[in-house]
């Protein structure tokens, strides 16, 4: 039997007429279809701007207008393939540090993936006409999302919770996005897209939760107007010095390391390894294990492919490196932001 919820309209709906009416609403926005996409079914354009396909779409809105943040609550949030997967293994293992020492043999990475340890709101836990009890779990609860800054729930931002963000350079994401997305597409016998035509979409902003762009201005604009609020970390800088990123992740999320920790127990330097990409893609829940998401089953080995910087050196033309940067350069001038390469 379905529960009713009362929406911020002030409407009770049955979860199943709550969906519905929001798939109505992103049904009835223009739409791209898989072909032509950097997708495997048709985008959706948000009135914000942003594309998705259907069902994040419409998570992204059932989380909006029904979950309820609290102030010790965390939000991860990132674009698609700008380090989300190791974000979320330091921030995890960081806050269950005294609940699962590093090396322990019960460690939830040994048999979960940080996708599992940490869910998305639109991926994982607003899907499938469900509204997930969220009341049990303990504080502090950590959730995920790709979502613009501008389509965050509401509750979240009116909360004062912790929002962690990771940007990463324009062309590494869009080689990883590429890589990820090809992975779907032959999966489900479409033709894959080649790093030009995936370029093209990319620039013109029709890719997943874009334009790039925008996404980090949002993020990096709450984070000058709010830095106890919103942190905001480069993929690049955190690849240079992950153990200083560590421990202001840590400060940041309200655990910060003891003395002992840091330089008895060497915790910090535990955690960088336990959650390097050397160390992750060697795990049995890496190799071997599936994250369940509204899209489908994920082979957890498919969330890690090189993690290196400058990786579009071998992928893409200097003409289509050269036109990236030349909108990273407009769109940033001014700002005080600027992406490590």
């Amino acid at each position: 039997m379905s529960s009713s919820v009362d929406t911020q309209e002030g409407h009770a709906e049955t979860n199943e007429e709550l969906y519905q009416r929001f798939t109505n609403l992103v049904s009835s926005w223009p739409c791209f279809p898989p072909v032509l996409s950097i997708s495997v079914s048709q985008l959706y354009r948000h009135d914000e701007g942003w594309h998705s396909s259907l069902a994040p779409m419409v998570g992204t809105i059932v989380a909006d207008a029904c979950f309820t943040a609290r102030p010790s609550d965390i939000v991860v949030a990132t674009l698609p393939k700008s380090g989300t997967t190791w974000i979320k293994a330091l921030l995890y293992s960081t806050v269950h540090l005294r609940e699962h020492p590093v090396g322990s043999s019960d460690h939830p990475f040994n048999s979960l993936s940080p996708h599992e340890c940490i869910k998305f709101f639109e991926y994982q836990l607003y899907t499938g006409n469900k509204i997930p009890d969220l009341d049990e779990l303990p504080d502090p609860r950590i959730f995920a999302t790709h979502a613009p800054f501008v389509s965050l729930p509401r509750s979240v931002l009116a909360s004062g919770c912790k929002i962690v963000y990771v940007c990463r350079d324009p062309k590494d994401t869009l080689i990883s996005l590429w890589s990820f997305v090809n992975k779907f597409r032959i999966r489900r016998g479409l033709e894959p897209l080649s790093v030009e035509a995936t370029a093209d979409f990319f620039c013109d902003g029709v890719t997943l939760f874009g334009p790039y762009w925008d996404h980090v201005l949002g993020y990096w604009s709450a984070h000058l107007a709010h830095p106890e609020q919103v942190l905001f970390f480069r993929y690049e800088e955190m690849r240079r010095d992950p153990e200083a990123h560590t421990r202001r992740l840590a400060e940041f999320v309200g655990c910060p390391f003891s003395l002992e920790e840091q330089e008895e127990g060497g915790a910090v330097d535990a955690i960088v390894k336990l959650c390097s990409f050397e160390h992750m893609i060697s795990l049995q829940a890496t190799m071997c294990g599936k994250t369940d998401a509204v899209i489908g089953a994920v082979d957890n080995s498919w969330f890690f492919r090189r993690g290196v910087v400058a990786d579009w050196q071998n992928h893409l033309s200097l003409e289509t490196a050269r036109k990236i940067d030349a909108i990273t350069e407009a769109r940033f001038k001014g700002t005080g932001l600027l992406v490590s390469g």
